[in-house]
């Protein structure tokens, strides 16, 4: 995702629109009034920066979302079912939820009790749920695009600059980044418990729907139109994507035959037409570049009619994008549409364990990007990470180094600079031909899962046969920017 600069500015929410209305069901029992085995799931995935975010006890294994949307209003009658697997016996769990009105919830198919308090839906089956066991949860809900609810664990004073629930001219797009897909459905919203998705989106037959992965069916009847689209690979929550609008597809095959399906605003495809038709190209000089084929069945750009905060994001599967930017001139658009594809790589197919580990995937993104810019002779990559080292030090000064930031918010902004240089750095130490290997290894190895800054470091001890950790976490956790190698001129001032 790329960032807009950082403005400071007091946050004016009240307590009570973060925390969410409190509502109340079927009654649920406290931890002492004695659980029938094994007790409550955590309410807590133990994030440093976020807290309060996901939950323990279970491994989401997928999640089948159904959206109705009506236009004029921004209620939608929803559904979410997670099948997931039990990793304790679990008298009671939770998901993450916010901004929602639930209506009911079943486990197993037998009605379950539930509450909802701040961002937290709390379910008591009827029945416990064994260690091992894989299990259902369906919750039925109306999901509210108006409750744009910001992060409960993004500081004081710093302002909030994304919209979750996207506004268009003729519908919406989600933006899910941090931690805010649990404003779209109720989920284990935490990167490191991935899974796959199924979506399904009714809508006025005038109008489309897309989401992630590929669509399965479009039946018509009456005036409606019901969309299903499916990954086949687990997918981090926050790179979901759903839109609704006026679009027109753009069909195209990358590498292997890969299906490259990209949706445009149907009034805007003349123009932007050509803009998208560079994805197979990119997909080819990045399958080349890392050496690993694109790691998900299809692959195509969105383009939403919105400035879309202002940035584009990763969505897997999907990468979304403004419409209005795409018409900026190539060396504008292109690093850009490079930057959100390695993501596909680095963030959706292997995400990140904690949001600590954020740089795994803004800094192999940001890497890429400039690499990409020098091949296409936008830029020169030697002068763009000396840039990019000057700055390093102002940043580091202010966020806090990029394993260990602040605050929260540096997951949106601070990331990326080191990130990239640590790369750059460790290309110039270990030689291209080891480089490639560790970004090989890295990715086999983590594909489809979550990985740590510890597991990039073990991989790189590993395939270099060196001792790396001491340099990997000079510029990960140190205070103070350190030597570049190769440039032991280049400096780096507050």
């Amino acid at each position: 995702m790329l960032r807009r600069p950082r403005k400071k500015a007091l946050l004016t929410v009240s307590a009570a629109a973060v925390a969410g209305a409190t509502v109340a069901a079927v009654a649920v029992p406290s931890a002492q009034a004695g659980e029938p085995v094994g007790g409550a799931g955590a309410e807590s995935a133990g994030d440093r920066l976020y807290p309060k975010l996901g939950n323990g006890g279970y491994d989401a294994g997928s999640y089948d979302v159904q959206f109705d949307y009506r236009p004029g209003t921004p209620k939608m009658d929803a559904t979410v079912t997670m099948r997931a697997t039990a990793k304790q016996d679990l008298s009671r769990f939770s998901l993450d939820a916010a901004g929602q009105d639930i209506k009911s919830v079943a486990v197993q198919g037998a009605r379950a009790g539930f509450r909802t308090s701040g961002e937290k839906l709390t379910i008591t089956p009827k029945s416990p749920v064994r260690k091992g066991q894989t299990f259902t949860v369906r919750t039925d809900y109306r999901a509210d695009r108006s409750k744009n609810l910001p992060n409960s664990s993004w500081p004081s004073g710093v302002a909030y600059p994304v919209k979750h629930w996207v506004p268009t001219e003729d519908g919406f797009a989600l933006s899910g980044q941090p931690d805010r897909a649990h404003l779209f459905f109720p989920s284990n919203d935490h990167p490191s418990d991935k899974a796959r998705f199924t979506f399904r989106i009714s809508t006025p037959k005038n109008l489309q729907a897309v989401a992630n992965g590929s669509l399965i069916s479009r039946r018509t009847a009456g005036d409606r139109t019901t969309y299903t689209f499916r990954t086949r690979h687990p997918i981090p929550t926050h790179v979901v994507q759903v839109a609704v609008g006026k679009y027109r597809e753009v069909e195209q095959r990358g590498p292997h035959g890969l299906p490259i399906r990209s949706y445009v605003p149907a009034d805007q495809y003349t123009q932007l037409k050509p803009v998208v038709s560079k994805t197979p190209a990119q997909v080819a000089w990045l399958e080349k570049e890392i050496g690993r084929p694109f790691p998900f069945e299809t692959y195509g750009m969105l383009g939403v009619k919105s400035p879309y905060n202002g940035v584009a994001l990763e969505t897997a599967t999907l990468s979304t994008f403004s419409s209005l930017g795409l018409n900026r001139p190539a060396e504008q658009v292109e690093p850009v549409m490079a930057h959100e594809l390695v993501h596909q790589y680095f963030g959706d197919a292997v995400s990140v364990r904690n949001w600590d580990d954020m740089w795994i995937s803004e800094g192999h993104a940001h890497y890429y990007q400039n690499r990409y810019e020098a091949d296409r002779g936008f830029s020169k990559l030697e002068e763009s990470m000396r840039r990019l080292y000057e700055s390093d030090a102002k940043g580091r000064q202010e966020s806090g180094p990029a394993g260990h930031l602040k605050d929260s918010s540096g997951v949106l902004f601070d990331t990326n600079v080191p990130g990239a240089l640590m790369l750059y750095g460790l290309r110039n130490q270990v030689g291209d031909a080891t480089f490639r290997r560790i970004e090989q290894r890295f990715f086999d190895r983590y594909r489809d899962k979550a990985a740590s800054t510890q597991d990039y470091i073990d991989m790189a001890n590993k395939v270099s046969g060196r001792d790396l950790a001491p340099y990997i976490k000079s510029w990960l956790y140190g205070a103070k920017t350190p030597p570049m190698p190769g440039h032991p001129d280049w400096k780096s001032k507050p």
